[in-house]
């Protein structure tokens, strides 16, 4: 069964834990959404997501 999620909803589930475990406070969660959203506008984001495609690729190919 291959399940394919949005890095978009993996990322808010762990920032979500680690608002609920490890303390974090909602403060933390809104600084981090920003400076994503900052990042993605940026001159770096199409290098960011051609490597992110990449290791996604690479760590689908590994077979068990």
């Amino acid at each position: 069964m291959v399940l394919s999620i949005s890095g978009v909803v993996l990322l808010g589930i762990i920032c979500f834990l680690f608002f609920k475990k490890d303390g974090m406070k909602l403060t933390h969660a809104f600084v981090c959404a920003l400076f994503g959203f900052f990042l993605a506008g940026s001159a770096i984001a199409p290098s960011i997501t051609a490597s992110t495609a990449s290791l996604a690729s690479l760590l689908g190919g590994i077979r068990l």
